[in-house]
């Protein structure tokens, strides 16, 4: 799979990093102001998705999970299938379960994306002796290959098929990150399943983070240099920061970060880019490796990168995750959902609903409005509602008020609170700035 264009790809990437640093070190971050403009337009439905762990429930109970996924009006999720589980020795496979999501996802009319991770235990390079059996790679590509080959040929209303997850982290592949090794699985698993759902797309595995390997190297460019682009499978990623915009206040740097990457991998060829998880737990503690930030830190945490990405290059992005999770998960993995284990609504899912509402189904991509003294840090990004009216999402940093020269009325919202506020001036409109976002939407 060798060739120039992964030297190109990898070339791209040491430019745009070092620009990335150059301007890093010249600006204060939390004085920056950062206006976007969407690439695209963006219909919520298409573009925003949800992993789902609806094997670890009841289908009552997972059904009760649709049925708030889909009053939000979305209809994507990604799915989870470990090998070791799916096939519990060699030929003898345990599917019934999954069967049945399969026909409950088509009757709910739900667009899945499936990927298969880890390796079953009489496939598995793992010691004899460890006790991470699913987490070494299988002994072969082809054999991991054919696994993934049979899901797809048995249940073809699958939309997308995903080829394991997280390769660059011991967690998901030991010994250690290994790209030539996860390139030949990606080949052998997209041709396989390229001959029998050749009309799928298939995905490669969300790298965690921005791709960094514990080498101080990243997947996307080993990868690169691989050729691996020249599979025309679909990069993926998946962006955690400890911040929406960055992972430090003095460093604000997801939307930079995510620009250079998202370019290089445009300029590399793939066909589109996922972010196939993201998101924020809401778990109290004790601390991990994410900040304790409550309930209502996740909901403000949510909506704000939501903002983000839906103005940035993505194709489709899946938020970690539906539903809050039992105690088979870790502390900090329990409480990511958008729902609690009872079904019922966080206040997460409570913001993320009056935004939608608000935003309406599709979005059009406009210029932020004409602003006078914006507060410093401030993120401002335009859009046109499938109405005709105009929208504005933005905060700031340290808050403040903005005066819009342009506009004299306007109705302000808070997607958190759920409060409304009617604006009017007769020499433009002056607006409060909060450091949580804010939707205004006028005529």
């Amino acid at each position: 799979m060798k060739n120039g264009r992964g030297i190109l790809f990898t070339a791209i990437l040491i430019i745009l990093l070092a620009l990335l640093i150059s301007s890093l070190l010249s600006r204060k971050a939390d004085a920056e102001i950062q206006e976007l403009r969407a690439p695209r337009e963006v219909v919520w439905k298409d573009f925003l998705g949800v992993n789902a762990q609806f094997l670890w429930f009841s289908p009552d109970r997972y059904q009760k999970q649709i049925d708030r996924l889909q009053a939000l009006g979305l209809n994507w999720v990604r799915i989870d299938l470990h090998w070791d589980q799916l096939e519990v020795a060699e030929n003898d496979y345990r599917v019934a379960s999954l069967d049945q999501l399969v026909k409950d996802l088509e009757a709910r009319q739900l667009k899945a994306m499936f990927y298969l991770v880890g390796s079953a235990r009489f496939a598995t390079t793992a010691p004899v002796s460890s006790p991470y059996q699913d987490q070494f790679p299988p002994k072969t590509p082809e054999l991991f290959a054919s696994r993934m080959a049979m899901l797809a040929d048995r249940y073809p209303s699958v939309a997308a098929w995903q080829v394991w997850n997280e390769p660059n982290l011991i967690g998901f592949w030991r010994p250690e990150a290994d790209p030539q090794g996860y390139a030949q699985l990606l080949q052998a698993s997209t041709i396989a399943l390229r001959q029998v759902a050749p009309e799928k797309p298939v995905v490669a595995a969300g790298m965690a983070f921005f791709s960094e390997m514990p080498n101080g190297q990243t997947m996307f460019n080993e990868l690169g240099e691989l050729g691996v682009q020249n599979l025309g499978t679909i990069a993926a990623y998946h962006p955690y920061t400890q911040l929406p915009e960055g992972n430090h206040p003095s460093l604000l740097n997801f939307v930079a970060q995510a620009n250079f990457i998202n370019r290089a991998l445009r300029n590399s060829g793939v066909p589109e880019i996922w972010s196939t998880e993201w998101g924020w737990s809401a778990y109290k503690g004790p601390k991990e490796a994410q900040d304790i930030i409550g309930l209502s830190g996740q909901a403000d945490y949510v909506l704000r990168r939501l903002a983000l990405m839906s103005a940035l290059d993505y194709d489709r992005i899946f938020l970690f995750t539906l539903s809050d999770l039992d105690q088979r998960a870790s502390v900090r993995d329990r409480d990511y959902g958008l729902i609690d284990l009872e079904g019922n609504p966080k206040p997460v899912y409570l913001a993320l609903q009056r935004f939608l509402k608000i935003t309406g189904p599709r979005l059009i991509p406009a210029d932020p409005p004409v602003a006078h003294e914006l507060p410093g840090g401030t993120f401002s990004i335009g859009w046109t509602r499938e109405d005709g009216r105009h929208l504005w999402l933005f905060w700031a940093a340290r808050g403040g008020k903005v005066t819009l020269p342009n506009i004299s009325k306007a109705t302000l919202h808070d997607p958190l609170s759920g409060k409304v506020t009617e604006l009017k001036g007769t020499n433009g409109l002056e607006v409060p700035v909060k450091t949580s976002l804010q939707m205004l939407v006028w005529e």
